[in-house]
């Protein structure tokens, strides 16, 4: 009895140990990842725990947060504080990036995915969700110090391509990428379309068991003029699902949307749609401009073929017959020279030996027939 407990806790105390080494590797990956001094600045304490908004736990949850870390940093009498999050891969760390995206944060010169206001600078940096406050005090070029300290342990993978479909022009801050329920809906609140949050579970983000995001979706807000309307793009994996939730999602718009909005449109395996549109001719030409086409592509390499010029094919027909004339003439003068030689050494021995000479003589003379010939 006392062996069977052992071995049960064992086996227990291992699979709590299986359990927690992932998210003890990523808890100190994400410390490692933490300078301990960029430009001027010198940390002043080890990083700490950070403990999320209780309103933001749920869509933290859907992006796959691993953990969240803040250290503080001095140079002289001025501070500033360095906040990571840490997510499974970059994808969930893009929604969440986009979810914390502000119309009045400005795009910043520290690197590309990058926000910054009065308050914070905000950059994504693979699966990790950098924010520096306050962002005034450093420079730019410690900004990018830090940012180059933090990508050497972060997951560098591509992002979801279908932020690159969306139409140019939309209003900065309004971008939106969402891979499930909780992400659709918050954007929907942030662009001011609450009245669409009933397509959120129609949409199909989770198709089956063991697909972590059947559905991928991207949200843009458009100005121009007196005109506005909201882009939402929701690519999923292959033509034939798209198909299916677009019949689908025909069914359930109808009832969510006012008669004539909300007209919901297939290329390929991307659905598209513009809510809150100001006229029907704008939703028109924000869906006209929907960056996405579909490419067949081939997994043999291709070979183009081309006829030489006619001078060139004539050219090497009469090269190749004289090289094989002239190996010809030179085997037969080497056979017969060998021949003719062989003969004249060994007369009778090598060629023409007259066991082997069989002649037919007919015998038409007087003359007696010699059967041994030679």
């Amino acid at each position: 009895m006392a062996l069977r407990m052992r071995k049960s806790c064992f086996i227990g105390g291992l699979a709590l140990a299986l359990v927690a080494a992932p998210y003890s590797f990523a808890q100190k990956r994400l410390e490692d990842a933490f300078p301990a001094r960029f430009g001027k600045w010198t940390a002043t304490t080890t990083a700490t725990k950070g403990q999320p908004r209780q309103e933001e736990l749920p869509l933290l949850t859907e992006a796959g947060l691993v953990s969240s870390l803040a250290r503080p940093y001095s140079n002289g009498s001025q501070t500033l504080s360095v906040t990571l999050r840490q997510f499974g891969d970059p994808t969930g760390a893009y929604e969440m990036y986009t979810a914390r995206l502000s119309p009045d944060m400005h795009p910043s010169i520290v690197g590309e995915l990058s926000g910054v206001d009065h308050g914070r600078l905000m950059m994504l940096i693979g699966n990790v969700l950098l924010e520096v406050s306050p962002p005034q005090i450093p420079s730019t070029a410690e900004l990018q110090e830090l940012t180059r300290s933090i990508k050497k342990y972060a997951d560098t993978t591509p992002l979801p391509p279908v932020r690159t479909h969306l139409p140019e022009g939309f209003s900065d801050g309004t971008q939106r990428f969402a891979l499930g329920t909780v992400g659709f809906r918050a954007a929907l609140d942030r662009l001011h379309q609450s009245e669409y949050s009933a397509i959120a579970d129609e949409i199909g983000f989770r198709l089956g068991a063991d697909v972590k995001s059947s559905a991928e979706a991207m949200l843009a807000e458009y100005h121009r003029r007196n005109d506005s309307g909201v882009v939402v793009l929701i690519e999923y994996p292959t033509q034939h699902v798209a198909e299916q939730q677009l019949r689908h999602l025909e069914t359930v718009l109808p009832g969510v949307a006012k008669a004539g909005e909300a007209k919901i449109e297939r290329t390929g395996s991307l659905l598209s749609l513009v809510l809150g549109a100001t006229s029907p001719a704008y939703a028109a030409t924000l869906r006209s401009a929907i960056n996405y086409e579909t490419e067949v592509t081939w997994n043999e390499p291709s070979h183009t073929l081309t006829d030489p010029p006619w001078l060139v094919i004539v050219s090497r027909i009469f090269t190749a017959t004289g090289i094989f004339l002239l190996i010809a003439i030179v085997l037969g003068v080497a056979f017969g020279g060998l021949r003719v030689v062989t003969k004249r050494l060994f007369p009778g021995k090598v060629f023409d030996r007259p066991k082997d000479i069989e002649v037919l003589q007919l015998g038409l003379s007087g003359k007696r027939v010699d059967s041994d010939f030679s």
